[in-house]
């Protein structure tokens, strides 16, 4: 059992809609559990009587803070219409919790993970985010800095996937890169220039596949905690893919293999 696991942060627990439109579609989705709706002290208007009024008819808490309180809350210092709703994200949570449930099954049960490392365009986060809960990925590692929250830009490219999507957290790409490392998960990153295929060659059964920013590649931070590389093959003279366009091979090639 890990040791020395913090208390779960709301930012692990919750997805933090701001914004009119994407807070009333929240209180009116059956599909999603809304912990609680805050609204600026200051906020005024018709459509926030209707997300008052949506959030009376499923219970749901409403609290109120300053203008400011409400900004720094959202994330965004534009477009938070002063109110923002957190809604509960039921897959998601921080990676020493996923290692140690990982940890009670037997030593050869798989798992496949992807990495985010500095990817930093939301819409291609989200569609990551799509791709790997339709294809069953186990976990995806979204670290805290480096990486987009999980905001309406990003909701909106997984089409509203991200609410369910099987998101793990830690502070950064590479601390977590260690943390899977540490317990047994071989860490790959994908690589053009890497000498093993990722449709080809054998892949560990426990494995983390690591996707780099989408013109850095993967970072220094990072490199230093991989224990190799895998590449997709290209044909064509063309370099490489699109960051989501690349997760989309993995995740599909993952789940093959899977089931095999």
């Amino acid at each position: 059992m890990l040791t020395g696991v913090p208390p779960r942060s709301p930012k692990d627990t919750f997805i933090t809609v701001y914004g009119r439109k994407p807070v009333l579609e929240a209180l009116t989705d059956p599909r999603l559990v809304v912990d609680k709706i805050i609204t600026a002290d200051n906020a005024r208007g018709g459509s926030l009587s209707a997300i008052l009024a949506a959030a009376r008819d499923r219970g749901v808490p409403v609290q109120q803070a300053t203008a400011h309180r409400v900004k720094v809350l959202a994330g965004n210092g534009h477009h938070d219409q002063g109110v923002l709703a957190d809604v509960v994200a039921p897959k998601m949570r921080p990676l020493p919790d996923y290692l140690e449930e990982l940890a009670q099954l037997p030593g050869d049960t798989p798992c496949a993970l992807l990495v985010l490392d500095a990817v930093t365009n939301p819409g291609n986060v989200g569609m990551v985010l799509r791709t790997a809960t339709a294809a069953g990925i186990d976990g995806v590692l979204l670290p805290r800095r480096g990486v987009p929250a999980i905001d309406p830009l990003v909701i909106k490219a997984s089409a509203g996937v991200a609410f369910r999507a099987p998101v793990l957290r830690a502070a950064t790409a590479a601390e977590g890169c260690a943390q899977l490392r540490a317990a047994g998960i071989r860490v790959l990153g994908l690589a053009g220039d890497a000498s093993v295929s990722l449709l080809r060659d054998p892949l560990p059964e426990r494995v983390a596949l690591v996707l780099g920013n989408e013109t850095d590649g993967l970072s220094d931070a990072v490199r230093a905690e991989l224990d190799g590389t895998v590449s997709i093959p290209m044909r064509g003279g063309v370099e490489s893919l699109n960051v989501a366009s690349a997760a989309a091979v993995a995740c599909y090639e993952l789940l093959r293999r899977r089931e095999g």
